[in-house]
């Protein structure tokens, strides 16, 4: 793989990322494709051209960016782009959710898989958790920065809130922050359920930066996230708001709820991908 890919190869790993996350999903007939496949231009984006980082994994993250997942039952998402860039084999995404593999169903740490520091999935910690990180980093003089991805579901968590007034307090601008802004939950869409309001105004409010950007739309991805940097060592956290399709990619799931934690069955996997180009090898 290319060190600085272009927006079209980005694209390119994205469509194989999204056949991963549709094939594992089947293998298994369980899991989050929905998420999964909204949040795929961005995990490649990440990894492949903004996050630096090394495939030699080191748990402390020390002289390189981190990543969390919070939102981790879009794992097979983050599978995929850790395998896809030199973490493990991609292989061994074929061993998704079965017994004694290392790619749980949720992102856990026992199994020691390269690219996972801290269990996730029980929503509304991994801000928490980010934050611990970014203030390791400033007491070790570390510049490098901490990412978190959050669902905006999962904003419904008060311990969210708590610390989102924790690290604009402690002036944490080495922290960026991403939701998933999809409008979809398990049950429903998040207007429904419990509705958001208008997350700009309360970032601001609670004392962060804010950003706004496609999360289906490579190029506004790239350079969004790009300028995020430069946002940083400005005394302020950073949140941006990423809003995406969920189901991006597959017809029959794109923006419904519907297929949030639902695997498809041989005739819908087999439609999806068709839809989806094959471009770096199925495993």
């Amino acid at each position: 793989m290319q060190s600085n890919p272009s927006t079209e190869e980005l694209e390119r790993i994205a469509s194989q990322i999204r056949r991963d996350i549709v094939r594992m999903v089947h293998g298994v007939a369980s899991g989050h494709p929905g998420g999964s496949l909204g949040c795929a231009d961005f995990f490649t984006a990440l990894y492949f051209r903004i996050l630096k980082h090394s495939t030699s994994f080191n748990m402390k993250g020390t002289d390189e960016d981190m990543f969390f997942l919070s939102n981790g039952h879009i794992s097979p998402v983050w599978y995929s782009a850790l395998a896809r860039s030199g973490y493990f084999p991609v292989q061994e995404l074929a061993t998704f959710r079965k017994i004694d593999s290392r790619l749980q169903g949720h992102p856990a740490t026992h199994e020691h898989l390269p690219g996972v520091r801290v269990a996730s999935g029980s929503l509304g910690q991994g801000v928490s958790v980010a934050i611990g990180a970014a203030l390791s980093k400033r007491l070790d003089g570390d510049d490098h920065l901490v990412y978190v991805l959050t669902g905006d579901g999962e904003l419904q968590e008060g311990q969210i809130w708590e610390a989102l007034m924790f690290a604009p307090h402690y002036m944490l601008d080495n922290l960026i922050l991403v939701v998933d802004w999809n409008g979809q939950q398990i049950d429903g869409p998040n207007h429904e359920i419990m509705a958001l309001g208008d997350l700009e105004e309360k970032f601001s409010a609670f004392g962060w930066e804010t950003l706004k950007m496609n999360g289906n739309e490579m190029n506004d991805l790239v350079n969004k996230l790009e300028h995020a940097k430069t946002r940083m060592g400005r005394g302020k956290p950073l949140a941006i708001l990423m809003t995406t399709e969920m189901g991006k990619g597959v017809d029959y799931m794109e923006g419904t709820h519907a297929w949030h934690g639902k695997a498809p069955n041989d005739e819908l996997a087999e439609r999806a991908l068709d839809q989806l180009t094959e471009t770096l090898g199925d495993y």
